[in-house]
C-alpha cells in the first residue's frame, strides 16, 4: 500500500474514533487525553486485536483484508459512504455489492418521480421489484397499487401477464432484453440468493424464461427504446434512460421520456383520464 495511502487510511480511522462518545456505547467516560474512543477500545468493538488495530493506523502491518474493514466499519458505526472510503483508503477499491432488500422509498425520491408529468418513471430494486412509480407510469406502464406487491416485479409481468405481453410491439425481443439486463443489475448488486428464487419461481411459471436464463446473455441496461400499442391512443414511443441513485445502490430509477410531441399529448390524456384531470 502506498504512504499517503497509509497516512490517509490512519488518519480517517482517528478521525472517526474521535467522533464517537465513550459513554454512549458502555464505556467509562473519565477523563480521557483526547476526545472519542480509544484504540484497544475501538478494536474491542471491531473483535479485533489491539495491536492490529493500532498497527493500521500507526501505517504499518500490511494491507487488512476485507473482513477486517469490514469489523472496523461496524466498530466505529460507519455510514455506506464512509465504508466505502474505508475501503478505498484500505485497498484501494470499494467493497464488494453488499445486497439489502429494501421497498423504502424516501417522500424526496418520490417528489423526483412526481416531477415527471408525462415522463412514465419508476423506482427498482436490483431484483427488478417496482418500489416507487409515478403517475404516468400508473397510466401507461401498469398501475402498480392495483398489484399485490409481490407481483409489482418487471419479470413477473413481463413473462406472466398477457396484458403487458400483447402491448408491446415485439415481445420477444422486449424478454431477451429483459432478463440479459436484470441478470447484470442483480449480479452486480450481489443479489445471488435473491436471484435464485426469483429464478426458480419464473422458471416454473414460463418456459419462454426458462430458455431464456438458460442461454445466459447479458445486457446493458442505460438507455434505449420502447414501443408500446395501447388499445385506445395507438403507438406509444418511450426514450428510456436509466440512473443510480447515490447511497443506495440497491434501487435504480428508470424515467420513459416521449419520443415525440404526439406521445406526449397522449401520455398527458391517458394520466389525465385516469386521474380525472382531462377532458374525455
Amino acid at each position: 500500500m502506498p504512504k499517503a495511502a497509509v497516512n490517509a487510511l490512519g488518519t480517517f480511522l482517528r478521525d472517526r474514533r474521535s467522533r464517537l462518545d465513550p459513554a454512549a456505547l458502555g464505556f467509562p467516560a473519565g477523563r480521557r487525553r483526547t476526545p472519542g474512543l480509544r484504540r484497544e477500545e475501538v478494536a474491542q468493538r471491531a473483535n479485533i486485536s489491539p495491536t492490529w488495530y493500532t498497527w493500521l493506523e500507526q501505517g504499518r502491518g500490511g494491507a487488512p483484508s476485507e473482513d477486517v474493514l469490514d469489523r472496523i466499519a461496524t466498530g466505529l458505526m460507519l455510514t455506506e459512504p464512509e465504508r466505502e472510503h474505508l475501503f478505498v483508503l484500505g485497498l484501494g477499491r470499494p467493497p464488494h455489492a453488499r445486497y439489502r432488500c429494501s421497498d423504502e422509498v424516501t417522500p424526496r425520491l418520490q417528489r423526483v418521480l412526481d416531477a415527471f408529468p408525462t415522463s412514465p418513471a419508476i423506482i427498482k430494486t436490483a431484483t427488478w421489484d417496482v418500489v416507487a412509480w409515478n403517475a404516468a407510469a400508473a397510466a401507461v406502464l401498469t398501475d402498480y397499487s392495483l398489484l399485490p406487491r409481490e407481483q409489482r416485479n418487471i419479470l413477473r409481468l413481463v413473462f406472466t401477464s398477457s396484458k403487458i405481453k400483447a402491448a408491446q410491439e415485439d415481445w420477444r425481443s422486449v424478454a431477451r432484453y429483459v432478463v440479459g439486463a436484470f441478470r447484470a443489475d442483480a449480479v452486480r448488486a450481489g443479489a445471488g440468493a435473491e436471484i435464485t428464487r426469483l429464478v426458480d419461481e419464473l422458471s416454473r411459471l414460463s418456459p419462454e424464461f426458462e430458455a431464456l436464463w438458460r442461454d445466459n446473455d447479458v445486457a446493458g441496461n442505460a438507455d434505449g427504446l420502447k414501443r408500446l400499442h395501447h388499445p385506445e391512443h395507438g403507438l406509444i414511443e418511450l426514450e428510456f434512460s436509466s440512473f443510480a441513485i447515490e447511497g443506495r445502490p440497491d434501487l435504480g430509477m428508470i424515467v420513459y421520456n416521449p419520443a415525440s410531441a404526439a406521445t406526449a399529448e397522449r401520455i398527458a390524456r391517458l394520466v389525465g383520464a385516469k386521474t380525472g384531470g382531462a377532458e374525455r
